[in-house]
Order: C-alpha cells, then structure tokens, then sequence
C-alpha cells in the first residue's frame, strides 16, 4: 500500500477536505517562523518551567502561579481573566482575521508528594512537588502564548489559553478542576467550538501518542462499612466476623471483572484501604474498606457500581451482617473526538514525521480534561518526556519523576500547528468542525 493510500485510509473524509483546499499543515511560511520564535523563547519558557518546578503549589492554592501566568499573558496583549474556579487564569488571544474561537488548556497544580530528584531546581516546598509534569504542560501552553501573539495576522479567529488549578483534586469541601471552570463560563463569551490538551507521557522525547475515542478512564470511587458484631476470638459463632465478611466481599469483588464484564471493554478495580478491628482475639464488628474503579464506557461504569453493591448486600446478607455502601462518581472517561482526530493527524504527522506518531492503547488513569469534552470536541494527546538514551524513566506520581525539558519545544511546535490549522479548518469549509 502506498504511503498516500495509507494516510487517505486512516483519516478519511477529514484528510478529503485537507487535500481538496490544499491545506495539509500549517503554510512553509507560517512554520519556519513558528520554529524561528520557538527557537528566540526556549531558554525563557524553560526558565520558567524551572521557577514553577521550585515552587509546586497544591490544588486551588496555586496562587503565586496564576500571578505569574498572568503576568506572562497580559505582557503578551492578550485579554486576561483571573480567579476563575479559585486561581484559574484564562487568556484571550484575538486573531486578525475573523474565525471561530478554539481553547487549548494546561493544568497546574501539584502532588502532595517530597521531590527525591537531584536536580538543580528541585521544589523548595516541602512536601509538594510537579511529580505529575504539570509544570511542563503549563511551559509548553504558555510558550505557544509567546509564540501565536506574534502572528496574530495569520491567525482566523480566537484562542482561549486556560491555565486550570486543581486537575489531581480539589482540598476536602471545596469544588475545583475542570467542572468548576466549565460551570464559571470558561468554555463561554466567546463560544469555544474545540478543546485542545496533552500530558506528558514515559515516552522518548519526539514522540507524539493519541487514538480516537476513549483513552483514559473514568475514575470512581467506593467505600464499604460491614457492621457484624463483637465476640471472643475462641468463641467465633457468638459474633458476626467483619473481617471474614469484608475478605470475601473484597475477593468477589475483585474476581468480578474477569467473570460479568467484556473482556474487549477494559475496566479496574481496586481496593486500596481496609481498617478494622481492635485485638488479635477479638471478632472485630465493624471494617470498612475503600476503592477505585476505572472504566472506558459509560455501560461498564454503571454495570460496575450495581455489582458491587449486589456482592456486598448478598455477603453480608449470608453471614448475617450489616453494610453501608457508599458510591462517589469521579471523572468521566476522556474522549477523543475521532473526526477531530482524523483531521489533526496529518498535522501532527507533518510537524514530527509519520515515524514519531504512535497509536495510544487506552489508559486506565484519569484526567479531568474529560470533562471539556463532555460539552464541546476535544482533542488530547501524550507527549514524550524520556530521554531517549536510557532504558527506563521514573514514572508519573514518583518522587524521581524529571522529564527530559527537550520536550518543551515540541510540545509549542505541535500545539501551535494544531490550534492554527483548527482554525483553519473552520474557516475554509464555512462550518463547525462538527
């Protein structure tokens, strides 16, 4: 098969329109000067990502961040809002030329976690550190800033840049992320017809990863009490074992997965907490334990949360025992438009080359990015941060976690590709991407 018919296979009625208007990435003109900016603010943006490195702030407490963005952005003439969803920061990016109105968004917030890297600027807070590469995503959107605000004649229409705290959670009591950001009006005023994100990935720097539809999971989560009832370790038949209770629940619940979903329709579950009892020669009469489920349909989600709850009412029924069960819904599963998907690979293929596009199996954690794609199309993809030379890297959430900053520039490349032929699109066909 030629390399043409294969490309015209994987993209269809998308790559049509890219060939028929003779659009297939950005123009040659427009790319050599979004490489020559990129190339004038690398040791900046890089410099930056090193002071938001040092000083890691948690959850709707990014305060000092947001400052900085800001002040990045309002630098740059783009129209700023602050506050948003606690410390959120939206910039407004208007193109000379009329157009609709895309978003790209970066999060920024930290782990709870102590930084155990031996780099030069390590987090100075003790406690919390950028173990999830936020640091980065919040570099490499605010680099495609500095360089779309310097080609706003080329630009048809308008880009909202959207730096959101709280993506890993919200502190206890307080709505944050994705959903408070959305629920404020980010999405609005103007109207955003697509979204745009990436994560770094544990992949070699130059590698770009991404599927159409589901890639990452829905994120749940469970609590369980068993009330039994107190007796002497000897004399078991008088009470009612929570412990032995919770083992079973806990084994059957694990062994459902395998025996009453889809094999082709991936799902977790996970228990990561069990506390009871008191004595080693007392029946404990009450353990509770918590878990996680992760799901990439919608049809699993809720099939999931019923079995758990059918095993644990029908255990504790048989031993004679009690429950409260307790069911929290999380993120939802994050979904790659695959037209939209359709439409941006040939721009991505032709920023890094065919050869540096991988196909992304679906992943079971969880990013809150989902929840823009719930109300308008969205676009995600994972962008690789190992250094080629070695064998393995430290992985997301390890208090090793250094990822190669030679992916900075990458990331502004492709993200400045995708956003001005996104608009492009638009333009040309007179329409919606949709």
């Amino acid at each position: 098969m030629s390399k043409s018919l294969h490309i015209r296979k994987l993209v269809g009625v998308g790559l049509v329109f890219f060939a028929a208007s003779g659009l297939t990435a950005v123009d040659t003109d427009t790319a050599r000067l979004i490489q020559k900016k990129i190339s004038q603010i690398e040791p900046e943006i890089i410099r930056i990502r090193r002071f938001i490195h040092m000083n890691p702030e948690l959850g709707n407490r990014e305060f000092e961040t947001a400052k900085l963005i800001a002040s990045k952005l309002l630098a740059l003439g783009l129209d700023v809002e602050t506050g948003v969803a606690h410390t959120g920061v939206v910039g407004v990016l208007h193109g000379d030329l009329p157009g609709e109105t895309v978003a790209v968004r970066a999060d920024m917030d930290a782990l709870p976690i102590q930084e155990l890297t031996s780099v030069s600027f390590k987090s100075l807070n003790t406690g919390i550190m950028h173990a999830c590469g936020h640091d980065m995503h919040t570099a490499i959107v605010l680099g495609t800033a500095y360089v779309l605000s310097s080609m706003k004649a080329r630009i048809k229409g308008r880009i909202k840049f959207i730096f959101q705290p709280a993506e890993e959670g919200s502190p206890t009591g307080e709505e944050g992320g994705a959903s408070l950001m959305i629920k404020e009006g980010v999405l609005q005023n103007p109207d955003v017809k697509a979204i745009f994100g990436l994560h770094v990935w544990p992949e070699d720097v130059g590698r770009i990863l991404f599927a159409p539809g589901a890639v990452m999971a829905a994120s749940d989560g469970f609590s369980v009490t068993v009330k039994g009832k107190s007796a002497h370790g000897a004399r078991p038949h008088e009470g009612i074992d929570a412990v032995a209770i919770s083992a079973h629940i806990i084994v059957n619940i694990h062994s459902m997965i395998s025996r009453f979903t889809d094999a082709t329709d991936p799902s977790v579950v996970s228990v990561g907490t069990i506390n009871g009892g008191s004595r080693s020669n007392i029946i404990a009469d009450s353990v509770s334990f918590e878990g996680t489920i992760r799901t990439l349909s919608e049809k699993n989600r809720n099939k999931i949360r019923l079995l758990i709850e059918d095993i644990v009412r029908g255990t504790t029924r048989t031993y004679g025992a009690e429950y409260e069960f307790v069911y929290r819904k999380g993120t939802p599963p994050l979904y790659n438009h695959p037209e939209l998907a359709k439409i941006l690979e040939p721009t991505i293929q032709s920023v890094l080359g065919s050869e540096n596009v991988l196909p992304l199996q679906a992943q079971m954690v969880s990013e809150d990015f989902a929840s823009y794609g719930l109300q308008i199309p969205g676009f995600y993809f994972f962008l690789g941060v190992k250094n080629p030379a070695k064998t393995t890297t430290p992985p997301l959430h390890s208090p090793y976690f250094n990822p190669d900053e030679r992916a900075i520039p990458i990331g502004i490349k492709v993200l400045s590709h995708i956003l001005l032929d996104s608009l492009d699109y638009q333009s040309r066909s007179h329409r919606d991407l949709f």
